[in-house]
């Protein structure tokens, strides 16, 4: 579903908040809001309040290129059995070495496994399974790391899998569309450039502010059911 709204949004609650109108207005069953941190954190946060809905984090790291860490070629998702999804063309067309994938995704699920501790504490994981999951992020750019979260997410098994992000490329959303039922985006624009152009205020959330806002979210999920 798409909505073409204007932008840039003023921040990333804004945003969440019009992105919850869209999402009450489909009446999901029984909803389940996964957050990709740090900044989709304050927009499913937002998500969720709207649908009186859990809120949980999907903990996934991108595996940048050796000498262009912002190229993503892999991207891993934490977990019983973590996912690591590669960009083929990316590996072929830089040369990176399954053998620095692999490392590297060692690497960085220490850190999801840091960032677990950090932001969650002892908090247990909110089942999905056999609930509409929804799939919050401050915007997409190339995707690998959203479809690393995608395919992880489907292993848990949910009666419906739903991507809501506020802006992407509309490339990248018709790519991410086979490994989800259905997908809200509000803002497609054909000249993307990256995501902060279209945010006022876009900085980078601290760990701290994470930990705040999950704080909340019992409070905002508080007559949610299974």
């Amino acid at each position: 579903m798409r909505d073409d709204v204007r932008t840039p949004f003023d921040n990333r609650v804004e945003a969440g908040r019009m992105l919850g109108a869209r999402l009450a207005a489909l009446h999901l069953a029984s909803p389940v809001v996964l957050a990709l941190p740090r900044g989709g954190v304050p927009v499913a946060l937002e998500v969720a309040r709207a649908l009186d809905a859990p809120l949980d984090l999907l903990l996934v790291r991108k595996i940048g290129v050796p000498w262009q860490p912002e190229l993503a070629v892999a991207a891993v998702m934490d977990g019983a059995e973590p996912v690591v999804v590669v960009e083929r063309h990316i590996q072929a067309e830089t040369g990176v070495k399954q053998e620095y994938i692999e490392q590297r995704a060692k690497e960085e699920l220490a850190e999801i496994e840091r960032r677990r501790r950090t932001y969650l504490a002892d908090r247990a994981p909110v089942p999905v399974a056999g609930r509409t999951a929804i799939v919050v992020d401050d915007g997409i750019a190339t995707g690998t790391t959203m479809r690393a979260a995608l395919k992880g997410l489907r292993r848990r098994n949910p009666a419906r899998l739903v991507l809501a992000v506020p802006v992407a490329p509309p490339d990248t959303i018709n790519e991410l569309r086979q490994e989800v039922d259905d997908v809200v985006c509000l803002a497609q624009p054909s000249f993307f450039g990256a995501i902060g152009y279209f945010y006022r205020d876009f900085h980078q959330l601290s760990d701290d502010e994470v930990i705040t806002l999950m704080r909340q979210a019992p409070l905002a999920a508080s007559t949610a059911t299974p």
